[in-house]
This record gives structure tokens, C-alpha cells and sequence, in this order.
């Protein structure tokens, strides 16, 4: 039984099923925690909600938090005109995904899907969340705008009762992740390796939350396999 973090996924379906299925070996009895930003950029944002559904529906654990881009597309579906903001971040891919131009053909589905995201998750020895939270706030757990968009943060260990914060959002080398999963007691965990991006970013990681082992493979969406 382990618990399992990933973040920012962006479309890559593919590394994405291979990091659950062959690198996590993913069991019923494990739970995975998803921090959100599974569209835009990518080239199959449908892709990874209909696989994460379907773990749902093979009877494992998967818990789904909110990005900022599902809230941007949740946002454009609201306006007729589509923000400009969320087509240039990736929404015209997410769109081709879907074999569409129009945000009204979704199926009604993947909004279920997308509305019934949490912001956060609390545990007894962690809080996960996409971007991050700003403890400058009486109360930081109401400021959704925060959870979504923060990018440097400073902890609150008090607020934090003891536990860490695991996040992603915020696109960082793969040597700053290990680095940080390595101090003797982290209290910050960006795990956002940027997978959607090229040069010396461009990897999908998980965290494994009971051991800290890191788990990082290389985006390869272009790839026919990962073997």
C-alpha cells in the first residue's frame, strides 16, 4: 500500500499511462494523488482524463486536484468569446485533442470531471495542493487563487502543523526536485519537472510519499515505446 504523487501532466498521455502502469506498477491498494494540470500544451489532453476515468473505473485510488489550466478552461466555457489567456496556455491544443473548435462538444463528462476537482488535499502528514499556498493570509486554505497561481512561497510551519507540502505548477529541473526530496527534512516539494517542456526540462515525476523515493522519466511523446 503506497501513496503517490504526480503533477503537471499536460497532455502527455503517454509517459503519463507508462510512469502509472510500468514504472509505479499502480495496485488497488495504493492511492494516487494527481495535482493537477492534466490539459493544455500537450498533444492529447483528452487522453489523460479518460485514463485517469478509467483507473477510477478499474477500482483504483485516484484523487484529483485542480490546476490552474482547468480552471482557465472552466472559465473560458463561461465566456463565449474564449479568454485569449487560456487559448494562448495551451487551450487550442486541448481543443484538438477533442477533435474540435468548439468548448460546447465536450462531452458533458470530462466538466463533471473537471468541476468536482478539489483544491486541496490535507493529510496527516502532508498537504498537496497544485501551485502552493500564501501563509501571509489569516486563513491561506480559503485563498483558492493562491492554490492555483503562487509561484514563491514561504512556510508556515505553524499553519502547516507539522506537515510537508508537495506542489508542482512552478516548472523546475529535475537536479532542483532530487535535491530538495534529499534534505533531511523538506518542508517545501515542487515536483512539477516541467514534462511538457524540451531542453533540460521535459520530465514527469512521481513522488512516492511514505518512502520520498522520486520516480522521473524522460517525455518520449513522440516515442511508439518506453521500453
Amino acid at each position: 500500500m503506497s501513496r503517490f504523487a504526480i503533477s503537471d501532466i499536460h497532455g502527455c498521455c503517454k509517459i503519463f499511462r507508462y510512469m502509472v502502469e510500468q514504472e509505479l506498477k499502480l495496485q488497488k491498494t495504493d492511492t494516487l494523488y494527481l495535482l493537477g494540470d492534466y490539459i493544455d500544451r500537450g498533444p492529447d489532453s483528452k487522453g489523460v482524463i479518460d485514463f485517469i476515468l478509467d483507473l477510477r473505473e478499474g477500482g483504483h485510488q485516484v484523487i484529483t486536484l485542480c490546476g490552474n489550466h482547468e480552471d482557465m478552461m472552466l472559465d473560458a466555457r463561461k465566456d463565449p468569446e474564449y479568454p485569449e489567456d487560456w487559448l494562448y496556455n495551451g487551450g487550442v491544443q486541448t481543443l484538438k485533442s477533442f477533435d474540435t473548435l468548439s468548448l460546447e462538444a465536450i462531452p458533458e463528462k470530462y466538466w463533471t470531471f473537471m468541476n468536482e476537482l478539489q483544491m486541496y488535499v490535507e493529510l496527516d502528514d502532508y498537504l498537496l495542493v497544485h501551485a502552493g499556498f500564501d501563509f501571509s493570509h489569516d486563513y491561506p486554505f480559503d485563498d483558492t487563487y493562491s492554490m492555483l497561481w503562487i509561484r514563491d512561497f514561504e512556510p508556515d510551519l505553524k499553519m502547516m502543523g507539522g506537515r510537508r507540502i508537495v506542489h508542482g505548477h512552478t516548472p523546475t529541473y529535475l537536479t532542483e526536485i532530487a535535491a530538495s526530496v534529499k534534505k533531511p527534512a523538506p518542508d517545501i516539494i515542487n515536483i512539477d519537472g516541467g514534462c511538457v517542456f524540451t531542453s533540460r526540462l521535459g520530465y514527469l515525476t512521481a513522488l512516492n510519499l511514505d518512502t520520498l523515493e522520486l520516480h522521473a522519466l524522460k517525455n518520449r511523446e513522440d516515442a511508439d515505446t518506453f521500453a
